[in-house]
């Protein structure tokens, strides 16, 4: 058996990414089982405070998505009661989930990101919304990504190739959240880079490229098997492969994070990487991207959730 004691897998929660959430955290969970750790895993309600106070487990690994799971918080919580747990702290977490300031705090520390408009729905809506859409698409011209500024898994994402297709797609992103982000669409090959933390500081695992079959990234291609290919190592020149792990190091470290995270990229023709996002509580599904980098490196998951536990149980 582990000597990490009794570790607490918290999978769930009430966000629009709950499915994928209690996939990701039996995922978790089986893998450390694999390899003799002792594992709970348990959805987040109200008994959840009494539990951290009465009878608290010696770490916690978080696989909470979207609101309450990244925006830091439940971190907030699992910090009052003094619970170690992997994943960024709560401070960095909010900054993190909040596309439009993670990507000003990562361009300043010298990456490429997307030109980008940040609109409120109560700005859109009472200044009026044909004469701003028009204005965004004479800004940053066609094609654009609108997607909620705070959120993940690509709920209410949407490319837009034409202006006529710009007013569906703003509803469709006020369905998930009362702001849009509004970018240029970067055309070019879509990677994801793992970076872990073990102790002796953040690294990347080998990039993993997507190829969705629709061509957009979205929930659907995400999480339905079959619907993505995933090419692991990325079909990338050394330098290009170089440059993007040296990008998803620059974003965590930016943005104060810790213990793991996976920020999404996109090389252009140019073998430039560009910022998309990052998230601080990654997919651990059966498609997901952190398992397929891990696996690449020849890191048994089992493995790597452990060692992660066992890093934020010595902080």
């Amino acid at each position: 058996m582990s000597d990490l004691g009794r570790v607490l897998v918290l999978a769930g929660g009430l966000s629009h990414e709950r499915d994928v959430s209690l996939r990701s955290g039996r995922r978790v969970a089986d893998a450390l089982r694999s390899v003799g750790v002792e594992v709970e895993q348990r959805d987040v309600d109200a008994s959840l405070v009494d539990r951290l106070r009465e009878d608290a487990p010696d770490a916690i690994f978080p696989v909470l998505h979207g609101v309450t799971g990244e925006d830091g918080a439940l971190r907030q919580v699992l910090d009052l009661y003094g619970v170690p747990y992997v994943g960024a702290d709560a401070a960095a977490c909010r900054t993190a989930f909040d596309k439009p300031v993670a990507a000003t705090m990562v361009g300043k520390s010298g990456l490429h990101t997307p030109e980008s408009v940040v609109l409120g729905h109560d700005t859109f809506r009472e200044l009026g919304a044909a004469a701003l859409m028009s204005a965004v698409v004479q800004q940053i011209g066609l094609p654009l990504v609108v997607k909620p500024a705070r959120g993940g898994s690509a709920l209410g994402a949407s490319i837009v190739r034409s202006a006529e297709e710009l007013p569906t797609a703003m509803v469709n992103c006020y369905a998930y959240g009362p702001v849009a982000l509004i970018e240029r669409y970067v055309d070019g090959i879509e990677v994801a880079v793992t970076v872990v933390d073990t102790g002796d500081g953040p690294r990347a695992l080998p990039a993993v490229e997507i190829v969705p079959d629709s061509g957009f990234y979205d929930y659907e291609a995400r999480y339905t098997a079959g619907a993505t290919e995933f090419v692991v190592p990325a079909r990338l020149a050394a330098d290009v492969a170089d440059a993007c792990a040296a990008a998803a190091v620059t974003a965590h470290v930016a943005l104060g994070l810790r213990d793991l995270s996976r920020s999404d990229l996109v090389v252009d023709a140019d073998g430039v990487p560009w910022f998309l996002e990052v998230n601080v509580a990654p997919g651990m599904t059966e498609t997901s991207l952190v398992p397929l980098a891990a696996e690449a490196a020849g890191i048994e998951l089992g493995v790597l959730c452990r060692d992660l536990l066992a890093a934020a149980a010595a902080r």
